[in-house]
């Protein structure tokens, strides 16, 4: 039987940053819509406010240690052609990101690491 491979995962600190958000804000949504490679920032919203549709896919719904429920982890149609063959990891980096999403006032900014499907 093989083992289901997780399309996308927290680091320990994005994870902790989601359990500090997801307190302060209630269930949590992800969504990544541009940017190319490493470096590019998913945004952190309230679940259900930025508005996802045909031109989206879920590509994970996450499960973190201390949320109840998962985080929706959705991507741009378009990326999502560009990324299809990717596992992606959020990481948490010092330095604010632009936008609204919610780690903003934190200091810091979630930020995508890719590695193909196969890789270790």
């Amino acid at each position: 039987m093989t083992q289901r491979v997780p399309r996308v995962e927290l680091t320990p600190a994005a994870a902790g940053l989601v359990r500090r958000l997801r307190e302060a804000h209630g269930p949590l949504m992800f969504h990544q819509s541009g940017g190319c490679c490493d470096g590019s920032a998913p945004m952190c919203y309230p679940d259900g406010e930025f508005r996802t549709g045909g031109s989206d896919v879920l590509l994970e719904s996450l499960t973190v240690e201390g949320v109840e429920e998962p985080v929706p982890f959705w991507i741009s149609a378009s990326q999502y052609e560009v990324w299809c063959h990717t596992r992606l990891t959020v990481d948490v980096v010092e330095g604010r990101g632009s936008g609204f999403s919610l780690e903003a006032p934190e200091g810091v900014r979630f930020l995508i690491r890719s590695r193909l499907l196969g890789e270790q």
